[in-house]
């Protein structure tokens, strides 16, 4: 843990401004942009300080959004996806809105129902090459895409892979009237099943955005 300097002391625990919610290091915030047309930012705390003035300020490591990230937001991204990156950053407590909660990718599929303070992780991110850890994924479907919790997906009985409707010819509103679905190649005669292919989420050098988080 880096050491506090001369006229700060660590904080247990710090209140958000106008309510009761108490935030502690390891809680993720939702910190409000220099933008207000933008969403707030997402954020883990670290640490939490205060200098002689009771100025609070806290140490961050920032989520980014895909969109955020170099490569920008693809299909398979679902709209609460968030990567943990490896940009830390210091900023006042002042300007912390809110908790959130991110969940892990597995625990977040299995929520019963989402709420706005609930998002989900399943990449760590380097913010400076654009990086992601792991680097391979599974991917399901006749498109070899990796799952985006937000699409409906129907399981094939016979191989236990997962589809769009789209990309099997069927509407969402078909898909959710079916009991059970075999896909095409199940469906024929040959049994050769092809192994399972992995996805690299990391992009190719098409465009990159930096967001920008202001120290305050």
């Amino acid at each position: 843990m880096a050491k506090t300097r001369p006229g700060r002391k660590d904080l247990d625990s710090y209140t958000i401004r106008g309510t009761t919610k108490v935030v502690r290091a390891g809680d993720c915030v939702l910190m409000r942009p220099s933008d207000t047309s933008k969403p707030p930012y997402v954020a883990r705390v670290e640490k939490i300080e205060q200098d002689n003035r009771s100025n609070v300020k806290v140490r961050v490591r920032w989520y980014y959004r895909p969109e955020e990230s170099i490569g920008g937001r693809r299909q398979f991204h679902g709209a609460k996806e968030l990567f943990l990156s490896d940009h830390y950053d210091v900023q006042s407590a002042h300007t912390i809105e809110g908790k959130c909660i991110v969940h892990s990718f597995k625990n977040y599929t299995k929520l019963e129902n989402v709420g706005a303070e609930d998002y989900y992780c399943r990449f760590e991110y380097k913010a400076a090459t654009g990086a992601f850890t792991p680097d391979r994924v599974a991917v399901y479907c006749k498109c070899e895409m990796p799952y985006n919790p937000d699409d409906l997906m129907v399981q094939c009985e016979g191989c236990k892979d997962w589809y769009h409707p789209a990309c099997v010819g069927m509407t969402i509103e078909e898909a959710k009237k079916l009991d059970h679905f075999v896909c095409s190649e199940c469906s024929s005669d040959d049994d050769m099943k092809k192994p399972h292919a992995t996805f690299s989420p990391s992009p190719t050098s098409d465009g990159k955005v930096e967001p920008k988080r202001r120290k305050r």
